[in-house]
């Protein structure tokens, strides 16, 4: 593999090792925020911290913004204000489990966004690799007991939550259209400031009609570590990504989340180390590389004269 291409898939699982904590915050905040102010705080502190670093460099590129307006302003609706807010939303009305398992639909998503906005058509590599993959977040989900799928009970956020993948995709797709001139994190300071501005009326009337309460330390950590390493750090890493392979392998490492997320799960929550959690993550690690990996260039055949 290039070293671009590997660095690029470094780079992808570093954001979904940031998602995955940003998960399993979503899921233990669901009582102290409003899915929408979550995520409009999330995004606030995102972009104090971009702020230092972004300003300088838009500093003159006005001209530059109005002229792709349209373009950044559907990726701060689809990335930054829609697609967290659903997820936050199906997080309140579900369980962790169900969340993960709906979340590994987002490589099927992404592949019908791209053919029907770009066209793009997924090898059979890459389509195999997707249900090897697959396979092993089941045996994690299952504990190794595939009749465990069976007992798995729907709730009203699992709705929310499916319907927020295609928005994903939608993202990861358009995320190559966004102007070359902006760096990388230029770009997420104008995304993350337009976000907010449009959860802004929303997060004021919540709070009008619901006076917030003071959160807690351990609460408005969380919420920092959203905003810094699950927006920030994470943006940066999949946007990059995505910038050199493509929407379509990168959404295949998607499947990396649900093996963090059990991994931080077993250090920060003490849970079990299991056979079933090798066997899955193991599993999701094959399948990635399958989907991911490029194909072997053809031997050239010697001629003989």
């Amino acid at each position: 593999m290039p070293v671009s291409r590997l660095s690029a898939f470094l780079l992808l699982a570093l954001a979904n090792l940031f998602w995955s904590g940003n998960w399993i915050a979503g899921r233990a905040l669901r009582d102290a925020f409003d899915p929408v102010t979550l995520n409009f705080w999330r995004w606030t502190v995102a972009a104090v911290v971009l702020a230092p670093f972004a300003l300088p460099t838009i500093r003159g590129k006005g001209a530059l913004l109005r002229r792709h307006a349209g373009i950044l302003l559907l990726l701060a609706f689809t990335g930054v204000a829609l697609f967290q807010s659903m997820v936050y939303l199906g997080l309140r009305s579900t369980l962790a489990v169900n969340a993960v398992l709906l979340n590994s639909s987002m490589p099927l998503f992404m592949l019908l966004c791209s053919w029907m906005i770009e066209r793009e058509h997924a090898s059979p590599r890459q389509i195999a690799g997707m249900l090897v993959s697959l396979a092993g977040i089941l045996v994690i989900l299952s504990h190794g007991e595939p009749a465990a799928l069976l007992q798995l009970e729907l709730h009203a956020g699992d709705a929310w939550i499916l319907l927020a993948m295609p928005v994903w995709g939608i993202y990861s797709v358009i995320l190559k259209r966004r102007p070359p001139e902006l760096g990388g994190i230029a770009f997420l300071f104008v995304i993350s400031v337009a976000g907010v501005l449009m959860l802004a009326p929303l997060a004021a009337l919540q709070a009008a009609l619901e006076p917030p309460r003071l959160p807690s330390a351990p609460a408005a950590l969380a919420v920092v570590y959203m905003g810094i390493a699950a927006s920030v750090l994470a943006f940066i890493c999949w946007n990059h990504g995505v910038a050199i392979v493509g929407a379509n392998s990168a959404g295949f490492t998607i499947h990396l989340l649900p093996a963090f997320g059990t991994l931080l799960a077993i250090l920060l929550l003490g849970e079990t180390f299991q056979v079933f959690h090798a066997a899955g993550i193991a599993t999701i690690l094959a399948g990635v590389l399958l989907a991911t990996r490029t194909a072997p260039a053809p031997m050239e055949r010697t001629r003989v004269n």
